[in-house]
């Protein structure tokens, strides 16, 4: 057990200088109630938390600074913390407590690919051009997960519940690249049930069969021979003739597969340089499809795909999985605990400059009717009559091992465009930090819930063993040899990390981020920040 040695960082359980109202909040009673004032009582601990992941920006796989700021802080609040589980550099693995039930918390903490976008402000600005960014808003479920941990931490200790809290991180989820490693390694095997939370526009849980897809993440290695191109390239065998030959033929076959499919590609290597015969190329695709059998055939049917194009350039090809995500099927006992709690939480009391600085993010994103933040609660999702396509999480995989339900606060602004610079606008604001506010206490209250009451914990299991998995088993996509892509976005982050490490924010020098940066929120015309250095 590697441990970081660091004092009680008793600044961040101050009192919020960004309080956040829910007219709902009163309807709670003892230990719940508890819980939910402790969650306002550490405000500020949120706030810092969002704010610090945002200007971190890292990539799946090199999460390294959210790592030892996040691992600081456990360490500091009494929390055992292994690092770099199930071979992954960047993850850690964080428990209190002891016997059971067994909670676990987990949320995503990688960035976007050249989604960089000072935050605040309602139109286009870098922070540094071409940097990763927080795109889709994974900078803040730790706090959530975080802030409603020692709220329940607190109260177990005092009151002597019998239990055991364990956090982790959803590391280079934009890949698909850990979870379904760290279900192969066992990591489950002892959790009673899996609570993970994800940025969202609404207040929101859901259980059975979940929209959207799973996937297999592959890559795709051609050999050939290198050659002149224009003295003898007849000696040559081309690998990117082999790619291209590949995509050219899966194109042709999208038409005959099911409507629901969605798959993608990229050339991750296309040669050196033109006079050259390229000897090495590679495409990396994702296969995305509704049911796990599906997923199979269409991987299958790619492979034949590779090996006829390695056939006709004459070329050696391997394949890699990149990554996985099985279809996501949640738990109801759970997941209707959980909206319980929702419906006596409700939504922020968003401000008047929350609701401007929204709707003018949607009026950019070419809204006719901008309809600013939600103020109605979604309700909980019940499984589709009819599947919907869309994308891919492999908390999937972990909701085939354990118990799980996913959490969807709202700390970001609907209507946004998905894995775009958009998507980081609102992420260091007030509406992100209000959002994971109302997400800690959701996740505090359903903690409370399965450590007081047996029932639901074994309802729970009864509901995973004779509905979920009655008829349907998991299989991974993985196998047991293959390893996690952890090279993955290392150069993007060697290039841009002497740059962020500039930006990177100074609780002990500024309240929030937005005023370390100078935004006078909400900033809604360009104009020149003026930065305090």
């Amino acid at each position: 057990m590697k441990e970081f040695k660091s004092p009680m960082l008793s600044a961040l359980l101050a009192i919020s200088f960004f309080p956040a109202s829910f007219a709902q909040d009163q309807e709670f009673t003892g230990l719940k109630a508890e819980a939910v004032t402790a969650v306002d009582s550490m405000t500020k601990t949120s706030q810092e938390i969002v704010d610090s992941l945002f200007s971190f920006s890292e990539l799946g796989f090199q999460e390294f600074e959210t790592q030892r700021y996040l691992a600081e802080i456990l360490v500091g609040n009494g929390f055992e913390v292994e690092l770099g589980i199930a071979g992954i550099p960047s993850s850690w693995w964080a428990t209190w407590g002891s016997g059971e039930p067994v909670i676990a918390l987990g949320s995503d903490v990688d960035g976007i690919p050249r989604a960089s976008q000072m935050p605040g402000v309602a139109y286009r600005q870098p922070m540094i051009e071409g940097a990763p960014g927080h795109g889709e808003g994974h900078n803040s479920g730790q706090a959530v997960n975080i802030v409603a941990a020692l709220a329940v931490k607190e109260i177990m200790e005092r009151e002597g519940l019998p239990g055991t809290i364990v956090l982790w991180p959803g590391i280079a989820e934009e890949l698909l690249g850990t979870k379904a490693w760290y279900a192969r390694d066992g990591l489950f095997k002892e959790v009673d049930a899996v609570l993970f939370t994800h940025v969202s526009n609404n207040l929101s849980v859901s259980w059975g069969n979940a929209r959207g897809t799973g996937l297999v993440s592959v890559e795709y290695m051609f050999d050939g021979v290198a050659a002149h191109g224009a003295g003898d390239p007849w000696q040559g065998r081309s690998a990117l003739d082999a790619v291209e030959l590949m995509n050219v033929a899966w194109n042709f076959r999208r038409e005959h597969l099911r409507p629901l499919q969605r798959s993608h590609y990229v050339i991750s290597s296309g040669g050196d340089q033109p006079n050259v015969v390229p000897s090495y190329a590679s495409v990396w695709y994702f296969i995305r499809e509704i049911t796990a059998e599906n997923i199979r055939e269409n991987f299958n049917t790619l492979d034949q795909i590779a090996q006829g194009a390695a056939l006709m350039t004459d070329t050696d090809m391997s394949r890699r999985i990149v990554g996985a995500a099985y279809p996501r099927h949640f738990n109801k006992p759970i997941a209707l605990a959980m909206d319980e709690n929702i419906k006596k939480i409700g939504l922020p009391t968003w401000s008047e400059d929350d609701q401007r600085f929204a709707k003018a993010l949607q009026t950019l994103m070419g809204a006719e009717e901008p309809q600013g933040l939600a103020t109605d609660l979604a309700g909980v999702s019940e499984p589709l009559e009819n599947p919907v396509s869309g994308g891919s999480d492999d908390i999937g995989d972990v909701s085939w091992n354990v118990p799980t339900v996913t959490l969807r606060y709202p700390s970001n602004v609907r209507g946004l465009q998905g894995h775009h610079w958009s998507s980081a606008m609102a992420m260091a604001t007030p509406i992100a930090h209000k959002g994971a506010v109302a997400g800690a206490k959701v996740i505090a209250t359903t903690m409370l819930d399965l450590f007081q009451n047996e029932t639901l914990v074994n309802e729970a299991q009864m509901y995973f063993d004779e509905v979920q998995t009655a008829e349907e088993q998991y299989e991974a996509f993985i196998g047991s040899d293959d390893p996690p892509a952890i090279e993955k976005n290392r150069d993007t982050m060697a290039q841009y990390r002497p740059l962020l490490e500039e930006l990177y924010y100074d609780p002990t020098r500024f309240n929030t981020y937005l005023e370390q940066l100078g935004i006078e929120y909400p900033q809604l015309e360009t104009d020149v920040i003026q930065r305090d250095n």
